[in-house]
């Protein structure tokens, strides 16, 4: 597929259909190690592009019976990996280390290892021999939506990296991967491991997962502090915030400010880099400096060692927070068909 609506301005490489040699991936065999969101996604998406697959899951996973009923090859890991010129490692970032060095001595010279998040590799808990390519094809999206949209003739759009190329091949092979997954229906960009590995734990921590949902609950908490109702406090502070996510996902920061009113506009305009202040930025960079330095990594991996008690204890608070008890009740309220109709019901468990 030919790009049309490829801007010049890009400061990466962007790939597209006619960028990918199917070549490179078509007569190799791929093991898929897991099959949970990512893992079912990748699997099935290559076996519907004519590429041999076989699933490596552990005797006893419960992923076993549907990977096998979906079609596919299920061994064990070490046996995927044995018979595999490519092995993609998509069970959790947790568990990877150790699944890797079950499966190392079936790595031979010239294999790809590829994942689809570089933490282990950067962080050096993933140590490859020098006698194979390390790649990375990873879709911006989650499993089930990388399915569906395979399934409807388009595509999710992912990044490739290459961390080590020992064939030569690394970045073409890597790129038919991604085009088999369907990768190259929407673009395809290049990227670094560090890169990779350094924006996404950022974007999550200062962002998406921990400034987004730290930031909701302060404002819940202020509403209700000052006497507002709890319902009204948690339809303003987070039912609504889809509404403005989904116009900033389509039309950018932009196209939000022109479809709100011109009242929320002004009051944006006005007050969000009163709350959103300079502090916030340096907050920022601390997290930042941290995950660049390794600290981050280093804690995680330290807390998993433990049992994860600090993660335990913190996941429980924040289910216990009273906007969690407030609007289970108001969801109720609503219909979510459309929403729903966008997730498979079936949808596999997490990664093995």
């Amino acid at each position: 597929m030919t790009d049309t609506n490829s801007p010049d301005e890009f400061t990466t490489n962007v790939y597209y259909g006619d960028d990918a040699d199917a070549s490179y991936i078509e007569d190799e065999t791929v093991a898929v190690l897991g099959y949970g969101s990512q893992g079912h996604a990748h699997a099935l998406n290559l076996h519907d592009s004519g590429v041999d697959v076989v699933v490596g899951l552990r005797e006893d996973s419960t992923s076993w019976p549907q990977a096998e009923a979906d079609g596919l090859r299920v061994t064990t890991p070490d046996d995927a990996t044995a018979e595999a010129d490519v092995v993609m490692f998509l069970v959790p970032d947790t568990i990877q280390p150790a699944v890797f060095e079950a499966v190392e001595d079936g790595l031979e010279a010239g294999n790809t290892v590829m994942f689809a998040h570089g933490f282990n590799i950067h962080y050096n808990q993933i140590q490859p021999p020098e006698y194979v390519d390390v790649t990375m094809a990873a879709p911006k999206g989650p499993g089930h939506i990388v399915r569906r949209d395979f399934e409807n003739g388009g595509g999710t759009p992912a990044l490739i990296a290459v961390y080590q190329d020992y064939t030569g091949d690394a970045k073409a092979e890597a790129l038919a991967y991604a085009q088999a997954i369907g990768g190259t229906r929407a673009g395809v960009i290049e990227t670094t491991f560090r890169e990779e590995v350094e924006t996404d734990l950022f974007g999550e921590q200062a962002v998406l997962c921990g400034g987004v949902t730290a930031l909701v609950k302060h404002g819940y908490e202020t509403l209700v502090d000052a006497g507002y109702s709890p319902e009204m406090a948690y339809f303003e502070c987070l039912n609504e915030l889809k509404l403005i996510v989904d116009l900033m996902y389509e039309d950018g920061i932009g196209g939000m400010w022109y479809s709100v009113s011109d009242t929320a506009e002004y009051g944006g305009l006005t007050r969000g880099d009163r709350i959103i202040d300079e502090g916030v930025r340096e907050n920022m960079e601390a997290v930042l400096e941290e995950v660049q330095n390794g600290e981050f990594a280093r804690e995680w991996v330290s807390e998993n060692q433990a049992g994860r008690p600090a993660y335990t204890q913190l996941k429980r608070q924040d289910e216990e927070h009273e906007i969690e008890q407030v609007g289970a009740p108001l969801r109720d309220l609503f219909e979510w068909e459309e929403e729903s109709s966008d997730k498979d019901p079936a949808e596999v468990p997490a990664d093995d």
